[in-house]
């Protein structure tokens, strides 16, 4: 226990200043009887979220070390109420990051993946955005995964003027695009045929088959000046770019899509095989800054918030949801996220800093000070 309190010691110094003060704002501690210490409760929900403990062991653990005397049912019941708390907590590692300090310009990579609970339980979308090249997360909302307004979209991030937007096929759509240029800032998605209505400078329909058809030899780049069509609003002015794949990128391409084809018993259409072979974007980058290579250069990049997600889901356990009702996932998933960036923020201590293996703020508050 010596050793763990000494752990504890360093890790609650990751944590917000004010991590303390939310859990009794949020009354995560309210109706606790005794051992109403904030302490106490998050070691012991960490056991849970953490380490991946069950209820009942955690309750167990947590009653041996005497950090709390909870049944596995009560435990369940704290997590529900200690919901808010962690969200708090996650946005307060947010702010840390300088999220709000930041009004120049940011690239930012932004996705959304799929948590569901084993068999036929309930499933959650978790929308996260993180900056580059940091991946400092500066955004995350979890959403019921069906139903009106839960979809991915670009409209539901938030943008600063001048921010720099990368999204995968997901997000490809002209609202979406319309709301980061309403917000002053700029964006590049992978195009979705089916989604996104391109038009050329004539303001007939972009000829995208014709255009990438031009592309003849790997690694050949071009650009069109093109638009996206919004239903009700100003179309999107921007650009279409592209790359040519590689032979063999191209044939594993084409052989998926037509796996799929098969299982779903559908007939590829003879443009859909000719789009495989190319990685084509749509953009909003300013043309004099990001020429076509560019774009899709930093268009890589955005591989970085699928690498997130799956650290989450093999470091974290954020790869299924073990809880029967929406209250209990919910609390479930911002603790997930807690425990995710807490990761991230001790990697980054642990690149940047000397291993001191204690809280120098705390230890020298004179050097805090100065």
């Amino acid at each position: 226990m010596e050793m763990a309190d000494r752990d504890w010691e360093l890790l609650s110094s990751l944590l917000p200043g004010n991590w303390r003060e939310l859990a009794a704002e949020t009354g995560a501690l309210k109706g606790l009887r005794k051992d109403k210490s904030a302490d106490g409760l998050l070691r012991t929900l960490l056991i849970h979220l953490g380490c991946g403990r069950s209820l009942r062991e955690t309750a167990v653990r947590a009653r041996e070390a005497g950090l709390a005397d909870l049944s596995d049912v009560a435990l369940l019941k704290r997590l529900r109420k200690s919901s808010e708390w962690l969200r708090r907590m996650c946005v307060e590692l947010f702010r840390e990051n300088g999220v709000d300090a930041e009004e120049g310009a940011s690239m930012r990579a932004v996705d959304g993946t799929i948590v569901r609970e084993p068999g036929r339980g309930s499933q959650w979308r978790l929308h996260y955005g993180v900056r580059l090249p940091s991946l400092a997360c500066d955004f995350f909302e979890l959403t019921p995964a069906k139903g009106a307004g839960t979809g991915e979209t670009l409209a539901r991030f938030p943008v600063a003027r001048g921010d720099l937007v990368l999204a995968d096929r997901g997000c490809s759509t002209g609202s979406g695009l319309r709301h980061v240029a309403d917000c002053g800032g700029h964006a590049t998605v992978r195009v979705n045929t089916g989604a996104l209505r391109l038009r050329g400078a004539d303001g007939e329909a972009f000829d995208l088959r014709g255009a990438v058809s031009s592309l003849k030899r790997a690694g050949d780049v071009g650009g069109w000046p093109a638009a996206v069509a919004v239903e009700g609003g100003e179309a999107v002015a921007g650009r279409v770019c592209a790359v040519r794949k590689t032979r063999e990128a191209a044939r594993l391409a084409v052989a998926k899509l037509r796996r799929r084809a098969s299982r779903n018993q559908r007939r590829l259409r003879p443009e859909t095989l000719e789009y495989a072979r190319h990685v084509i974007v749509f953009t909003t980058f300013p043309e004099a800054e990001f020429d076509a290579a560019a774009v899709l250069r930093w268009y890589r990049l955005r591989w970085q918030v699928e690498l997130v997600f799956k650290r989450f889901k093999s470091l974290a356990g954020l790869g299924h949801l073990p809880k029967r009702d929406s209250d209990s996932a919910r609390a479930w998933l911002y603790g997930k996220l807690l425990v995710a960036l807490l990761v991230e923020k001790t990697l980054r201590h642990a690149a940047a800093l000397s291993p001191w293996g204690f809280d120098f703020r705390r230890a020298l508050p004179e050097q805090s000070l100065a």
